[in-house]
C-alpha cells in the first residue's frame, strides 16, 4: 500500500494505474453498479483527484504483506468536508483487483456524486479513446 498511498498523495495518475490490475473492479461510493477494468478504474481515479480538495490520508489498516487494505482519507468537495476510506483487495501479483470507496457524511457524497457525474461523459470518453471500446 505505501506505493499507491504515496502515489495518491502525489497525484501520480500513471503511478496509480500502474498498480491496478487488469481486471479490477472499482466501487463507488455514489454509483449502484460497480465499474470492471483497469481504463475505467484509472479514468475515474484521474477525476475525482481533481475533485478532492486538501486530500490527505490519516489512517491505514492492513498488514505488511497482506491483500487487505483499508486507507482512511479526509477531504473536501467544494465546501464540503467529508472522510473516508479506500478498501483495497490485492491479487497474486501484488496488484489492486478490488477497490471499493466509501464516504460519509451524506452532504459530502452528495457532493461527490454531483461533482462525478457532471464529469461522466468525459471519463467515458477518456476510456473510449484508449480502448476504443464502450465503458458504460
Amino acid at each position: 500500500m505505501k506505493a499507491f498511498r504515496a502515489a495518491v498523495e502525489t497525484r501520480d495518475i500513471e503511478a496509480m494505474t500502474a498498480l491496478l490490475a487488469e481486471d479490477v473492479v472499482f466501487r463507488s461510493p455514489v454509483a449502484h453498479k460497480p465499474y470492471p477494468g483497469k481504463a475505467i478504474t484509472a479514468s475515474i481515479l484521474t477525476e475525482v483527484i481533481e475533485v478532492f480538495t486538501d486530500f490527505r490520508y490519516v489512517t491505514e489498516i492492513g498488514e505488511e504483506g497482506g491483500r487487505d487494505h483499508a486507507l482512511v482519507f479526509a477531504a473536501n468537495v467544494g465546501d464540503r468536508a467529508l472522510t473516508g476510506c479506500d478498501f483495497i483487495h490485492l491479487d497474486d501479483d501484488g496488484l489492486i483487483d478490488d477497490f471499493m470507496v466509501m464516504v460519509r457524511p451524506l452532504s459530502g457524497a452528495q457532493a461527490l456524486a454531483a461533482e462525478m457525474g457532471a464529469r461522466f461523459d468525459r471519463i467515458v470518453a477518456r476510456v473510449t479513446s484508449a480502448t476504443g471500446d464502450s465503458a458504460s
